[in-house]
């Protein structure tokens, strides 16, 4: 017998969110990113699911980009952080990709190959995350380079925010930007989830959306999935594999950091931090249990979660237990761990099997 857990995509949902999506982006192109396993979704399954609805894919494995040129996806492929070597330029003119360049020692790699077709290049400025991007000083002698090169085609420039998500904003951002760009007319591809769904100026060109895509909010304590119009396509489940009577100051699992202070029942789920599930969720974590929510309680160990049945009279050794998705956002689990559902949806284990809906 296999072990019980397993993960649900749902596909409908999926392309439910991309429509969401557009909406928001109005007449802006969208690469649909791809990054990470698509989020841990599977990047073949999400890329074949919108090969008809979006304009393009983003992600930052070369590996993975070819794979998909050889599946059969045609649409424009942009890889964020570029190409590491300029031995890899040679796949980009192969397989059609196009290279975010956002220092000036990839420009030089561009500019001295010898290619037997000119590359679409996104520039990518940095407007004050100070991660990735070329500086106001760079900027200018950077597109003369490209401009004068037999290496590049077609100019776009991007950049990256920090705050879309919180309270501060991108004004400072955009300010940056509008200075550094002043007197350019070239493509300009901005926003992220965030950015699209609360600042309409940064639907340029070309929006990225990510996290929506995959029906989490990219701020949860503004707005929920829900709220947004947003549905979960990942869904973790799993069974009870034991439940068990506590008596009054009995302790469960490893430290025993969870003690009974009351007669109580608990269930053992067959989920743990093996699986993907956040090891520093704590006592009082959502979880559904029969499709009603209740809580996690002890700490959670590789293979096994400790559940509170005190409200569940009907649960026994068999009943399906939601770890988040389709009832339980994985945004409220990443909250109580401390952590983001982008980081939920990456960590999901190999050793879990992935169906389709």
């Amino acid at each position: 017998m296999t072990r019980p857990i397993r993960a649900s995509i749902d596909l409908s949902a999926l392309c439910h969110n991309h429509a969401v999506v557009r909406r928001h982006a109005g007449s802006s192109h969208i690469w649909s990113v791809v990054k990470a396993n698509a989020y841990g979704h599977g990047v073949g399954r999400v890329a074949r699911a919108l090969a008809s609805e979006t304009d393009g894919f983003a992600l930052v494995e070369l590996d993975a980009a070819v794979a998909l040129r050889k599946s059969g996806i045609t649409q424009p492929i942009l890889m964020l952080e570029g190409f590491y070597d300029a031995d890899e330029l040679s796949l980009f003119v192969e397989f059609g990709l196009t290279a975010v360049v956002h220092c000036v020692e990839q420009v030089m790699m561009l500019v001295e190959a010898s290619l037997p077709v000119r590359l679409p290049v996104y520039l990518k400025l940095d407007t004050g995350m100070h991660r990735l991007g070329l500086s106001t000083t760079e900027l200018q002698d950077t597109l003369k380079a490209l401009r004068k090169s037999s290496t590049v085609s077609d100019i776009t420039l991007m950049t990256h925010f920090a705050d879309a998500d919180e309270p501060r904003g991108i004004a400072d951002q955009m300010q940056a930007l509008s200075t550094m760009t002043d007197g350019l007319d070239l493509p300009l591809c901005l926003a992220n989830s965030a950015a699209l769904l609360r600042f309409p100026d940064t639907r340029q060109a070309w929006v990225r959306p990510g996290i929506m895509l995959y029906g989490a909010s990219p701020f949860p304590q503004m707005k929920s999935a829900a709220d947004l119009g947003l549905r979960p396509v990942m869904t973790l489940q799993s069974e009870l594999i034991a439940v068990r009577d506590l008596a009054v100051g009995d302790r469960i699992g490893y430290g025993g950091a969870f003690v009974a202070h009351q007669p109580m029942r608990i269930g053992v789920v067959a989920c743990g931090y093996g699986d993907g599930y956040p090891r520093h969720a704590p006592t009082g974590t959502s979880i559904l249990v029969a499709g009603k929510r209740t809580r996690t309680v002890g700490r959670v160990s590789m293979d096994k979660i400790f559940v509170d049945l005190s409200t569940i009279p009907e649960a026994a050794i068999g009943t399906v237990v939601t770890l988040w998705g389709e009832g339980l956002s994985a945004d409220d689990v990443a909250t109580a761990a401390g952590t983001v559902s982008y980081e939920l949806f990456c960590a999901l284990a190999n050793r879990v099997p992935v169906t389709e809906v």
